[in-house]
């Protein structure tokens, strides 16, 4: 399923260990299992907590939008995208990067599963 096509989007192959990820699911999604390192702003929090997004985001590097399908995902890209932001949606999500193997870790930095 596509989300988007007019959004810029990145296939989890494609993103190396260096790359800044964002995170938009909501809690209980985050808190089952995400991968180490992502910033994590749940979409329905964003657009009030985007001054996070700004300290954190690296100034002149690209922002890897993920949730967990790509449908959320795809509209915080484009909004970011209006903004100026160097964004990309991740394709497929956190189902994608489990099923490439990817680690995922639960908010204790154990194991985690993707719900």
């Amino acid at each position: 399923m596509a989300f988007g096509s007019h959004v810029p989007t990145v296939g989890v192959d494609d993103l190396t260990s260096g790359d800044f990820l964002l995170d938009v699911r909501e809690d209980d999604e985050w808190q089952a299992g995400h991968a180490a390192g992502a910033l994590h702003i749940p979409m329905s929090e964003f657009v009030s907590r985007y001054g996070e997004l700004t300290e954190a985001a690296p100034q002149d590097g690209k922002v890897h939008v993920i949730c967990r399908v790509g449908g959320r995902s795809a509209q915080v890209a484009m909004y970011l995208v209006q903004q100026g932001v160097d964004a990309v949606n991740v394709d497929g999500g956190m189902q994608s990067w489990e099923a490439a193997g990817r680690p995922v870790v639960d908010d204790k930095g154990q194991p985690g599963v993707v719900i």
